[in-house]
């Protein structure tokens, strides 16, 4: 029997597949798009490798891809048809029956087995990665930070993958909040390996949670080459990099990096990074500058994707390109779609109540918006607005709802209800200038000019500063 790097036995898995096998977790781990093939030739080498074939099914679902997953369904379920149950390890029978859970769209579920896998067997590195990105589609926070923490005494520092571990764990820790120990391990983690993109991408959120756009422009710029392309999470990390701009002023800036690495002509459509671009053209269109081109060349993309109701953050940004783009009929439409489908009970599947919880009430938030219904908008967000992060994401990612509440209120003419709005934002990242000048925009509508003078001018000093 054959065993990888960590001694984790693999059954029906002859020395050339493992081989390829541990080629694909490292792939894997720092997102080169190296993963699909050689997980491929795994399968090739050994096709009843109950690893391989967990493993295939698990890059079909984590991108959040609808038609991938199907394919993969049909695929693993011809697996297990023939599938040994009794000779697997049970380390191997667990990543089956995770993949099928989350293949069959109980993605808590397979949440849970893998939890429970890497407590019995730490260094698992597929299942800590898997299970770390099922914690980020889900949008649970102590998950992502706490089961990476709980493997890491298990792993040797001296090991070459405990630097991609300090990676994830720094992502959790950023999401939970912790920002001073997350700035430490991923710096850390990018010291290590400056192409561990995920890495990056935990120090570059930390720095947007803080605020500290300067900061993390200058972070990205020191080290382009590493993380800027050949990977799945460049577009991701440019949209971050956009958003420092747009938060310095600098929309000609944000609007080049959109047009040249975030949604191009050669942009293949994928949901996770169109996500990326209605969520930075929808920042904007919040400023009231709405981009009718962009917005059109982003709708299309969303249209041709057909997409049925497979996880309901896609379609709020499916929504919000529409809109973008005057296009009513179709925003509403996929609304109606959800909503009709939700009249079906769907067991075990986690989109059910994302959709009906967050997607749907989004959904009809955004549209009121969009129609200028700013005090309906307002009446749907204010319920569910400490629960976003229930239908996945990051916080950065979910902002782009709560400057819509925000909006919405000061639209609405609902001072109390905005200023406390801004006051919660402002606690938190008091260095950041759109706080600040939302600040000044309250200020001048309540008739207090010394107020909205001296708030102006903070976000001007804050922007300077970052110059420097």
């Amino acid at each position: 029997m054959t065993a990888d790097r960590h001694g984790l036995a693999l059954t029906a898995t002859g020395e050339e597949a493992a081989a390829r096998l541990e080629q694909a977790v490292d792939s894997l781990l720092f997102f080169r798009p190296a993963v699909a093939p050689a997980v491929r030739d795994a399968l090739a080498a050994a096709p009843g490798s109950p690893i391989a074939h967990a493993f295939s099914a698990y890059l079909s679902v984590m991108a959040t891809e609808e038609r991938d997953a199907a394919d993969a369904r049909d695929r693993f379920a011809r697996f297990r048809a023939d599938f040994d149950r009794a000779a697997a390890e049970p380390r191997e029978r667990v990543h089956v029956d995770a993949a099928s859970a989350w293949l069959d769209g109980d993605i808590h579920r397979a949440g849970r087995l893998l939890g429970d896998l890497v407590v019995a067997h730490p260094r698992d590195t597929l299942a800590v990665f898997v299970g770390h990105q099922v914690d980020f589609l889900t949008g649970d926070a102590v998950r992502l930070r706490d089961r990476v923490g709980g493997v890491m005494s298990a792993w040797d520092p001296a090991d070459p993958h405990f630097g991609p571990l300090l990676g994830m764990y720094a992502f959790g820790l950023e999401e939970a909040g912790h920002y001073d120990r997350s700035m430490e391990v991923g710096v850390s983690a990018v010291e290590r390996n400056a192409e561990d993109v995920w890495a990056v991408h935990a120090v570059v959120h930390t720095y947007e949670m803080q605020g500290r756009f300067g900061e993390g422009t200058a972070f990205l710029d020191a080290r382009t080459d590493a993380w800027s392309a050949g990977n799945f999470l460049s577009v991701h990390n440019w949209w971050h990099y956009a958003l420092f701009a747009l938060e310095a002023g600098d929309t000609d800036r944000a609007l080049a990096i959109y047009d040249a690495s975030v949604h191009t002509a050669e942009s293949e459509g994928l949901a996770m990074e169109l996500l990326d671009a209605s969520a930075l053209l929808w920042r904007l269109l919040l400023a009231r500058d709405e981009q009718p081109d962009r917005w059109g060349a982003l709708a299309d993309a969303w249209a041709a994707r057909h997409d049925g109701p497979f996880y309901a953050f896609n379609d709020v940004h499916a929504i919000m390109a529409y809109l973008g783009a005057g296009r009513f009929v179709e925003a509403e439409q996929l609304v109606r779609d959800r909503v009709l489908w939700l009249a079906t009970p769907h067991p075990g599947v986690a989109n059910h109540a994302m959709t009906e919880e967050i997607g749907v009430p989004v959904g009809h938030a955004l549209i009121a918006f969009a129609k200028g219904r700013y005090d309906q908008t307002v009446d749907l967000l204010m319920p569910i607005r400490s629960r976003l992060n229930t239908f996945g994401g990051s916080h950065a990612q979910r902002d782009a709802v709560q400057k819509t509440l925000v909006e919405a209120a000061l639209r609405a003419g609902r001072d109390d209800l905005a200023r406390t709005l801004v006051s919660e934002r402002l606690g938190v990242r008091p260095d950041s200038p759109y706080n600040w000048f939302t600040r000044a925009r309250l200020a001048d509508r309540m008739g207090r000019a010394a107020e909205a003078a001296a708030a102006r001018g903070r976000a001007e000093e804050l922007i300077a500063a970052s110059r420097h």
